[in-house]
């Protein structure tokens, strides 16, 4: 798939773009926003859609696909993904991330950085993992995080765990409580699940402090546009 723009790019036939998603913003944010570029630099709607959910509280790639392109997202997101970013040991949180409130603390002060990298090592390969509370995965037709939300106490017996794999887990950095790692793992894992898990098997606790997803397959963040500049571009090609 070709995945930089031409010169004239055919919104229509279809586009695949690679953008750097920040911080507090939804997928779903930047598909608006692309969307919106696209309609004024075409003059006419174009069906654009994203090639798997990236958090809020994460950063980095999501794949945009446009037009006739749109076909294609799920042979995107069947993709292998690659994740950099940061553990907290020693306090968990019931959305595994930053989005809720630290509900327990614990002492790591027994937690070697043996125990780190052999624990990284002992989470390779295929697994059954149980998907946060606070995800989108749908319960009788609502979403699971609506459920968190409303403090309903059985929502965490009714999640579902799903088979997912991982492929490499390296662990780049230890400046405790932080643990830096990279991650490359199949389509449906949650590294926020992953933090929660890797806290229980250290015995201390953990949540997600911080993700940033370099990859999807072949494509990388580092040939991603930027959200905020891409008016700019299309509007170079319009006077170009």
């Amino acid at each position: 798939m070709d995945y930089n723009m031409t010169d004239n790019p055919d919104f229509e036939r279809g586009e695949i773009l690679l953008f750097d998603k920040p911080y507090h913003w939804s997928s779903f944010d930047v598909v608006n926003k692309v969307r919106i570029s696209i309609k004024h630099y075409c003059h006419k709607k174009i069906k654009v859609g994203h090639a798997g959910t990236l958090d809020p509280l994460a950063t980095g790639l999501v794949i945009v696909c446009t037009g006739a392109y749109t076909k294609r997202i799920e042979e995107v997101q069947g993709e292998d993904k690659e994740y950099t970013g940061t553990f907290t040991l020693g306090a968990t949180r019931p959305s595994f991330d930053k989005e809720s409130e630290i509900d327990n603390v614990f002492d790591y002060s027994h937690v070697t950085s043996d125990d780190i990298i052999k624990t990284a090592s002992e989470f390779v390969g295929e697994q059954m993992q149980v998907p946060p509370v606070f995800s989108a995965i749908k319960i009788e037709g609502v979403r699971a995080y609506k459920f968190a939300r409303s403090n309903d106490a059985e929502i965490e017996k009714r999640m579902q765990p799903r088979k997912i794999r991982i492929n490499e887990f390296e662990i780049t950095g230890i400046n405790l409580p932080d643990v830096n790692f990279r991650i490359l793992c199949s389509k449906g894992t949650y590294i926020r699940s992953l933090a929660r898990d890797f806290g229980q098997k250290l015995g201390c606790g953990a949540y997600l402090e911080e993700l940033r997803r370099t990859a999807i397959g072949k494509f990388r963040v580092e040939d991603a546009y930027d959200v905020f500049e891409f008016d700019e571009i299309l509007n170079s090609k319009n006077n170009s």
